[in-house]
């Protein structure tokens, strides 16, 4: 499926909004009744995200349509995604500014085609920072979204709770390129 492709890369906010919105909630269906995962509480952190430094997101579409997406900003060490990693983090990675990628998914009909690796892999391919960083549940998927991460050059560096309807999550890190 995947050589049907194509990548749309968004530094513009509200071109990319709906379609976000709308993989988002194919994306995680199943999670929806959850206060944490439902399509309002996605929407708000959209809305905070998309105006933090470095905001850009990537979508994937097949025949036209929205199959994909992950989006980050970057962070410095003053940023509140370092502040709620427990232990604190090596000072190796928060001296200097990072990628934060707080969300990818993919449709399920294009689930464990590469489509997800393609999406991180252009999410990543201008950006200057050293490192990127990242938040996974690691319940997900029975623990392989986290062994996917871990594939991918990723390591576990702590934990953080980023709401009190979050659940705790893993901390992930690797060098960008």
């Amino acid at each position: 499926m995947t050589s049907t492709i194509e990548l749309r890369t968004f530094h513009s906010f509200e071109p990319a909004r709906q379609h976000l919105l709308d993989v988002y909630a194919d994306v995680r269906a199943d999670l929806l009744h959850l206060p944490n995962y439902a399509v309002s509480a996605f929407a708000e952190r959209l809305d905070r995200h998309s105006e933090e430094p470095g905001w850009v997101a990537v979508l994937a579409y097949e025949h036209g349509n929205p199959i994909g997406y992950a989006y980050a900003n970057t962070v410095d060490s003053e940023d509140r995604w370092w502040k709620r990693v427990a232990p604190n983090p090596p000072a190796e990675y928060t001296d200097r500014h990072a990628v934060a990628l707080k969300e990818i998914g993919v449709r399920i009909p294009w689930r464990g085609t590469g489509a997800a690796r393609r999406i991180h892999d252009a999410l990543l391919a201008d950006r200057d920072e050293p490192y990127v960083t990242l938040m996974v549940n690691p319940a997900a998927g029975d623990g392989k979204v986290h062994r996917l991460y871990e594939i991918w050059g990723y390591e576990d560096i702590g934990r953080s709770r980023p709401s009190a309807a979050s659940p705790v999550l893993t901390v992930m890190i690797r060098a960008v390129r």
